[in-house]
């Protein structure tokens, strides 16, 4: 098995850092039923360059990119460590506010759902601290979900 390295931010992700990332998700998409999401290097090459730019040009103002892909961004504070588990249980959370019989949401939930989108088979995220030591996280699906009047699963 060859070694996955990914330039996350300034620091580098192993193998592992992917795999959480991975792991955390499908965990989610396996009990609603949906395939397994598999990690790709392009997509994560475009989450890398949008935590970059967040982080350089724009103090990780926590702005979606408006790009190809479908974008869930996470912010953690300084003093922690975050990890990818800890962006992922944020937006599983929201799944209590997911009305399935209605499609709609009665607070936030399209990042729930763009985590179960079940259309979405590609993932890449990436991590920068910003300079005030805020961490930003972001994670891309291909393809892209939450499109109005479809259901997620």
């Amino acid at each position: 098995m060859a070694l996955a390295v990914l330039a996350v931010g300034t620091n580098c992700a192993t193998a592992q850092h992917i795999q959480a990332f991975l792991e955390a998700h499908n965990q989610e998409r396996m009990q609603m039923g949906v395939p397994a999401l598999h990690w790709d290097d392009e997509v994560a090459a475009y989450s890398l360059w949008w935590t970059n730019h967040q982080k350089d040009y724009e103090s990780c103002a926590m702005r979606h990119s408006d790009g190809p892909y479908g974008e869930n961004l996470f912010w953690g504070s300084p003093g922690k460590e975050w990890s990818p588990h800890d962006a992922v249980k944020s937006w599983v959370d929201e799944k209590q506010h997911f009305n399935y019989e209605g499609n709609s949401c009665a607070q936030m939930c399209g990042h729930y759902t763009q985590l179960v989108w079940r259309d979405s088979t590609k993932l890449g995220c990436a991590t920068a601290t910003c300079p005030n030591g805020d961490t930003l996280i972001s994670c891309n699906y291909d393809p892209p979900g939450n499109y109005i009047g479809q259901r997620p699963f």
